[in-house]
């Protein structure tokens, strides 16, 4: 369909540690779970409230799969950029269908950045983005790169 779009973008907090595992095909799957979340005041007690959502994110990307598993842990602050999908499978002990709701990141158009400053000598704002497959593009040319000399 022309004109849809099919795009998550998430800040918040791992609930867990990741959860890698090796598919069938011998690649690996990322699995986290994020937490966000909004706060109010309630207008009635004037107490401050706070709601927080749970989202699954499931990493096929394998360059991201690697950076989860070496950096990330339970309560890393991150970014992620897919797509929204969901599973349906049949639930062998009843033979119902069940249904899930994820967050996937694969391919060109997904992201993942660790948000978190605590360990700055690892590379803790290290941004793993698979967004072009053009070789050596540098996406963040410094101004000083820009012919001073403009035409008009």
């Amino acid at each position: 369909m022309a004109g849809s779009l099919n795009k998550v973008q998430l800040i918040g907090r791992l609930g867990a540690d990741p959860e890698v595992k090796q598919m069938v095909n011998g690649k690996s799957v990322a699995r986290l779970s994020i937490a966000t979340s909004q706060s109010w005041k309630d207008k009635s007690s004037g107490e401050r409230k706070e709601k927080t959502e749970w989202h699954r994110v499931v990493i096929f990307n394998e360059g991201l799969v690697n950076v989860v598993q070496q950096y990330l842990k339970k309560g890393a602050n991150v970014y992620v950029e897919g797509q929204l999908t969901t599973r349906k499978w049949k639930d062998e002990a009843s033979g119902v269908d069940k249904y899930s709701t994820e967050i996937v990141l694969q391919g060109y158009n997904s992201s993942l950045t660790m948000l978190d400053s605590r360990n700055k000598s690892e590379n803790s704002n290290l941004v793993q983005e698979n967004k072009s497959s053009l070789p050596n593009e540098n996406l963040n040319q410094d101004n000083n790169d820009l012919d001073d000399e403009i035409p008009f």
